[in-house]
C-alpha cells in the first residue's frame, strides 16, 4: 500500500500545481489521472492559451515552475475593454513602457507549454508520485482516512482527497454534493491567427450582442489566440468555414486594427456554461480548481481561480502539518472553505452578470454600457478595483500569491 500526505485526483493544470506546490513544503502527494501522458503531451491535444495573472505568476515562480516557462510566455501590458467597434470603452495600463513587460497584468502561455513545465516539475520533484494513466476504481473516506483502490489494484491510503478532475469531477459527484450549473447556449471557438501588425502586448475584449470576442496577445508580437463566444445554433457552421473565409470574419471581428489575418493552427470550440459547488469540502475531502467551480472565460480569470484554490490550500495544510493536526481534520478544512467560497462567489457571479450585462441588444442597452466603461476609465478608486482584479491581487492573498513560500 502507497502512502502520501495527500491523494490528488486530477493531473491537469490545477492538480499538479498543488502537487508541486506542496513538494516545496516537504508535504508528499500521489496524483491519480486516466490521461495518457504522452497523449496529453501533444501539441494537438489541447490548442488553447491561458492568461496567468501576475499574482499566479509570482506562485508558479516561487515553486520553480516558472524556470521552466523561460521565453515561451507573452506578457499582457495592457488590456482594452470595448462595446463592440464603436468609441469609448476602457482601458487598464500595467504601466509606462517597458513597466508595462517588466511587471505585466499577466502573461499569456500555450496551455502545453503550462503543462509541460508542470508536469516535468512534478516529476523531478521528491515527494510526488505520478500515476498516469491510472484511474480510481474504489475510494473510501472515513474517520480513519483515506482509501483509493486503483483499477490495476494497487491501494493508496492518506489522510486527505483532493479532487481536481476538471468540470465533470466523478469525485464530486460521488460526494453528492449539490451544485448550480447552467447552460449559456454558446460555444467559445478557440483558435490561433496571425496578423500584419504586432499587437503591442495588449488584449482585447471586445463585447458584441451576439458573444464577446478576445484578441490575447502571443509570442512572437504578431500572433493572438482568438477566443470567440458564438450562439450554440451558428457555432458548426463558423467551424466548417474555410480557413481564408473564417480569418476574414475574423478580422471583421477584430475592426481590422491589427492588419490583415490568417490562421495559423487548428480552430476547436468547446461549450460554455457556469457551475458552482454549494461546498467544496466534505469528510476528509477538498475541492479544486474546475471540480469546485467553473465560469464564463469572459475574464480569463477561469484557471487563475483555481491556481488561488491551490495556493490557499498549500497554506492551510503547510500551516496545519507544521501544529501536528491530521490533514483531514474538518476544523482545519473549513478554513479553506472559508477562505475560498466567498471569493470564487463574487468573481462567478460577476463574470456571469458581465456576461448577462453584454449580451443585452438595443442602443439604449449599448448607450448605458459605454457610459460605465466611460465611468470604469475616469473613475481612478473604480479602475484600480478592476486593476487588482486582473492581476489576481484581490482580497486576502495566500502566500505563494505574493511570491513568498509558505
Amino acid at each position: 500500500m502507497e502512502r502520501a500526505d495527500v491523494i490528488i485526483l486530477g493531473g491537469g493544470l490545477v492538480g499538479l500545481t498543488l502537487a508541486v506546490a506542496l513538494d516545496r513544503h516537504g508535504l508528499s502527494s500521489i496524483v491519480v489521472d486516466p490521461a495518457d501522458p504522452e497523449k496529453v503531451a501533444a501539441p494537438q491535444y489541447d490548442g488553447r492559451a491561458t492568461a496567468v495573472a501576475s499574482a499566479s505568476w509570482r506562485m508558479l515562480e516561487a515553486i520553480g515552475v516558472a524556470e521552466r516557462l523561460g521565453g515561451q510566455g507573452c506578457p499582457i501590458g495592457s488590456i482594452r475593454v470595448s462595446d463592440g467597434l464603436g468609441p469609448g470603452g476602457a482601458r487598464f495600463d500595467a504601466g509606462p513602457g517597458e513597466a508595462s513587460v517588466e511587471d505585466p497584468l499577466g502573461i499569456m502561455f500555450e496551455n502545453r507549454h503550462l503543462r509541460r513545465a508542470l508536469r516535468e516539475t512534478a516529476q523531478a520533484a521528491e515527494n510526488v508520485t505520478l500515476l498516469m494513466p491510472a484511474r480510481a476504481a474504489e475510494v473510501v473516506r472515513d474517520a480513519s482516512g483515506v482509501r483509493v483502490a486503483l483499477e490495476d489494484s494497487r491501494l493508496l491510503t492518506a489522510p486527505l482527497l483532493i479532487g481536481a478532475e476538471g468540470r465533470n469531477s466523478p469525485t464530486r459527484e460521488a460526494a453528492q454534493i449539490p451544485l448550480a450549473r447552467w447552460s449559456y447556449d454558446h460555444q467559445a471557438i478557440v483558435a490561433t491567427v496571425e496578423h500584419e501588425r504586432h499587437h503591442g502586448n495588449v488584449a482585447y475584449e471586445i463585447f458584441y450582442p451576439s458573444g464577446p470576442f478576445a484578441i490575447l496577445p502571443m509570442l512572437p508580437g504578431t500572433r493572438s489566440a482568438i477566443v470567440w463566444s458564438v450562439p450554440q445554433r451558428d457555432a458548426a457552421a463558423i467551424l466548417d468555414l474555410p480557413d481564408r473565409a473564417l480569418a476574414a470574419e475574423l478580422q471583421t471581428r477584430m475592426g481590422g486594427f491589427l492588419g490583415a489575418v490568417r490562421l495559423a493552427g487548428p480552430r476547436a470550440s468547446y461549450p460554455l456554461g457556469f457551475h458552482h459547488a454549494a461546498t467544496v469540502t466534505g469528510e476528509r475531502l477538498v475541492l479544486a480548481g474546475d471540480a469546485a467551480h467553473g465560469i464564463h472565460p469572459i475574464a480569463g480569470q477561469g484557471l487563475n481561480l483555481g491556481f488561488r484554490d491551490a495556493a490557499v490550500l498549500t497554506q492551510v495544510l503547510v500551516e496545519g502539518a507544521r501544529l501536528g493536526l491530521d490533514l483531514g481534520d474538518a476544523q482545519l478544512l473549513a478554513r479553506y472553505e472559508r477562505w475560498r467560497s466567498l471569493d470564487t462567489f463574487l468573481v462567478a457571479f460577476a463574470t456571469d452578470g458581465l456576461t448577462r450585462l453584454f449580451g443585452i441588444p438595443g442602443r439604449t442597452a449599448s448607450a448605458i454600457r459605454r457610459f460605465g466603461l466611460g465611468a470604469v476609465q475616469r473613475i481612478a478608486p473604480l479602475k484600480s478595483l478592476f486593476m487588482q482584479e486582473a492581476r489576481g491581487e484581490s482580497g486576502e492573498l495566500p502566500l505563494l500569491l505574493r511570491g513568498i513560500t509558505v
